[in-house]
């Protein structure tokens, strides 16, 4: 490099180096790239008088010369950017203290774990399955053929290019694949994500939580159901907690009930979560229809089951008081802080 630009360069990054604030910088920029008296300004605009052997080879070096101290000062400027004048440089990459040492478990999951152990504790197996499924175990075997009105109110994402394919939209596909799987006499529970093309409101969330349940023994009847739902019921909220099962229909259980137990937030007074009737659903339940059993390859006439699906978000906003549902995937630690 020629003497005259190295001399600049050993000068003006030592500038850089000690400049401590904004101001400090930019002062530094201006005695280098200033229009009328900056130095390698000057020092460019003397190109024309050198000889035309001289002028490509020094044009090049201060050229480059420029861009290195250029990124310097902007590498700089990142560091003392936040500081005030005669503060010492930190480093923004130290993370903001104090940290939390620990942290908790998310509310839904915090129910689940809770489920999961008064299942198990019943002889429920505790299952899994797959959010992207195919239309089959998701409509077809449950009962949902190609043009059941049902599928309706559960319009869902599907796959692009791949249109046997999409996000569940219940757990209850696992009723069928873990049948076949593991045949029958079979208890268990599946919880997981689902996935709806809902319009959300303080009730609704286009991601939410499932936990699927079911038993296939011989002679399964509804009382076994409810039996089941109300030891749950309890289990959660306590044993004053009131249960009521109204008719509903589902097409993959006959008959079908709509589970409502007490609105917790409000006592059972009215609020605008339980639409002002003192009870909240939370699962769906009824006796597995035959055409359920026939396509997990299970005889329907010796064998019989009961089917519920809770929904895990709408059992957290109960037990602990929440009253809009998008909280749960807003992100606020503040929220999360209180579990």
């Amino acid at each position: 490099m020629n003497t005259e630009l190295k001399d600049i360069q050993d000068r003006e990054e030592r500038a850089i180096k000690k400049a401590k604030t904004v101001k400090e910088l930019a002062e530094v920029e201006l005695s280098l790239f200033g229009r009328k008296q900056g130095l390698l300004t000057t020092v460019l605009k003397s190109l024309k008088d050198k000889p035309e052997h001289e002028r490509r080879t020094f044009g090049a070096q201060a050229n480059t010369l420029k861009t290195r101290l250029t990124q310097q000062i902007e590498e700089r400027r990142a560091i003392v950017g936040g500081l005030e004048e005669g503060s010492e440089p930190f480093d923004l990459s130290e993370p903001l203290l104090p940290i939390p040492a620990t942290g908790s478990l998310h509310p839904v999951t915090q129910i689940s774990e809770e489920l999961e152990e008064c299942f198990s504790a019943m002889g429920f197996r505790v299952l899994d399955g797959p959010e992207l499924e195919n239309d089959f175990y998701n409509f077809e075997a449950l009962n949902h053929p190609a043009d059941h009105p049902a599928r309706d109110m559960q319009d869902t994402f599907y796959i692009k290019d791949a249109p046997a394919l999409l996000m569940r939209t219940h757990t209850s596909p696992m009723q069928v694949r873990a049948l076949r799987q593991y045949g029958a006499p079979l208890a268990a529970i599946v919880p997981g994500r689902c996935f709806r093309n809902e319009a959300t409101d303080a009730r609704h969330e286009h991601t939410f939580h499932q936990l699927e349940g079911f038993l296939v023994d011989a002679d399964v009847s509804f009382a076994h159901l409810k039996g089941v739902l109300e030891a749950v019921a309890h289990q959660l909220f306590g044993e004053m907690v009131r249960m009521r099962l109204r008719p509903k229909y589902y097409p993959f259980v006959e008959p079908g009930v709509s589970g409502e137990v007490t609105c917790m937030l409000c006592e059972g007074k009215g609020c605008r979560v339980c639409k002002q009737t003192g009870f909240l659903e939370v699962f769906g339940a009824g006796l597995i229809h035959p055409n359920v059993l026939r396509a997990a390859d299970i005889n329907a006439r010796r064998w019989s089951g009961f089917a519920f699906g809770f929904g895990l978000t709408r059992l957290a906003m109960l037990k602990y008081g929440i009253t809009d549902v998008r909280l749960f995937h807003s992100g606020d630690s503040d929220f999360l802080k209180q579990f």
